[in-house]
């Protein structure tokens, strides 16, 4: 199981319905197989996640942030990892808002 306690992570892409953006700095906890995490950064003011890791370091977790408009926004993610050039953790997700418009989307984001 990869462990991504206190581990950090920044986007390198977006979907172009979703909110994050390279500016989005992502700060995860693990502690078994439970993992948390705060992001904030760019479009977003205050960012929670909670989820579970697998033996294969696949995350499945739900995440609620405010953006820049002060709104309260929702949504799941399935991250799926990969080992990127420089070594460093680097993570595939599939996500879908659980508010506004349910539309789903693509990220990359990668540790630093």
């Amino acid at each position: 199981m990869i462990d991504y306690n206190n581990k950090t992570f920044k986007s390198l892409s977006n979907s172009t319905n979703g909110e994050v953006s390279e500016e989005t700095v992502f700060k995860y906890k693990q502690e078994g197989n439970v993992l948390s995490g705060s992001y904030s950064g760019g479009g977003i003011q205050k960012g929670n996640l909670i989820g579970t890791v697998d033996e294969h370091g696949v995350i499945k977790m739900k995440y609620c942030h405010i953006n820049s408009k002060g709104e309260i926004k929702s949504g799941k993610c399935t991250s799926k990892p990969s080992p990127s050039t420089s070594g460093k953790i680097r993570l595939h997700e599939q996500w879908q808002w659980t508010s506004g418009d349910f539309s789903k989307g693509e990220s990359i984001i990668e540790e630093v």
